[in-house]
């Protein structure tokens, strides 16, 4: 390990790990050259959530410096990456999926987002690994009626303007490590997986922090290849709509909570029933039995505002990410 200047802060690299020793031999090689090129301090924390391949062994024989931490059960993405995070050293957290591959210069450009103090972190351009297409970007924040989305990508004409995200991508998130263990890491109410690094960036956003698209760093994503090893399709669809009711039901307003719900049960229920969409259904059941769950969310959120005096709201964040943006010249991707 090389120490530099200030300027660059040290890197904790916190990777959660189900059944992906393939994804480890084919991709930390490439984690340790983007380290070693940043020329900074680092470490590498793998939290294992109870595989059933050789993964630890491989770690072990191979990478006897990583940090290895096994969950004694299998517990998702956000409890494992909240494992790591919680023994994190390092200036900054890279949160990391297994199936990754790192360039080169990854850390390059990101390095200048930290000197700025309201910065809560950074995530780079996402591009395929099948067909090199470009993945994910910035993200758009706005309403469809009462529901919340991000789901517009867009990037700048001018690669040197800073761009706001809705959210930091959970495959690749540069985080300040402060800030990310003030949080409180990922909600694990968004086990085993989606939806949990949406929620993470509007807790950021929310708090008075900011969020960055870095279009100038890339990875490689073999897409969706850690959940190929759960259970079935409608299933994981299944987790995917009841994790994005948390997310309404832990940051919408009071008035617009109502409204949402009214349009969850009454339009988007029948529109589900129409196109045969089954799985929605059994979303909302899930969701329902977790509402505790979801109100507890809720109350440590509204908690967490008055210990950092905020009252933004997602109207406020939409509107600054809208302030911040103006005069920028905007390409929205077509999905």
């Amino acid at each position: 390990m090389t120490t530099v200047s200030n300027s660059r802060k040290s890197i904790s690299v916190v990777i959660p790990n189900y059944n992906g020793r393939h994804l480890l031999e084919q991709n930390l090689p490439s984690v340790y050259a983007a380290l070693n090129n940043s020329k900074t301090d680092f470490e590498i924390i793998i939290t294992d959530d109870c595989s059933t391949d050789s993964s630890v062994a491989f770690i072990r024989q191979n990478y006897p410096l990583v940090r290895l931490i096994i969950n004694d059960k299998n517990q998702g993405f956000s409890a494992s990456c909240n494992r790591g995070i919680e023994k994190a050293e390092k200036d900054l957290v890279l949160l990391l999926n297994t199936d990754i591959e790192l360039n080169n210069h990854f850390f390059e450009s990101q390095f200048k987002y930290f000197e700025l103090p309201d910065t809560f972190g950074v995530m780079s351009k996402i591009i395929g690994a099948k067909n090199g297409e470009t993945q994910d970007t910035a993200r758009f924040l706005k309403y469809s009626g009462f529901k919340i989305k991000a789901n517009n990508f867009y990037h700048l004409e001018n690669e040197d303007f800073l761009t706001p995200t809705a959210y930091l991508s959970g495959a690749n998130a540069l985080i300040d490590t402060k800030k990310l263990k003030d949080i409180g890491g990922f909600d694990e109410i968004f086990s085993p997986f989606y939806c949990e690094d949406f929620e993470l960036g509007l807790r950021a956003w929310r708090l008075g922090w900011k969020c960055y698209y870095d279009p100038k760093s890339y990875c490689v994503h073999d897409h969706s290849s850690t959940t190929k090893n759960y259970r079935t399709r409608n299933w994981v669809k299944a987790i995917f709509f009841r994790n994005r009711l948390f997310v309404h039901a832990i940051h919408l307003s009071r008035i617009r909570l109502v409204f949402w719900f009214l349009q969850i049960a009454f339009i988007d229920m029948l529109f589900m029933w129409i196109g045969l969409k089954f799985y929605y259904y059994k979303s909302f059941g899930m969701f329902l039995n977790n509402i505790k769950s979801a109100i507890k969310s809720r109350k440590n959120m509204k908690e967490l505002m008055a210990k950092h005096n905020s009252t933004i709201s997602i109207d406020d964040v939409i509107n600054k990410m809208n302030k911040m943006l103006e005069g920028q010249t905007i390409i929205f991707r077509r999905n």
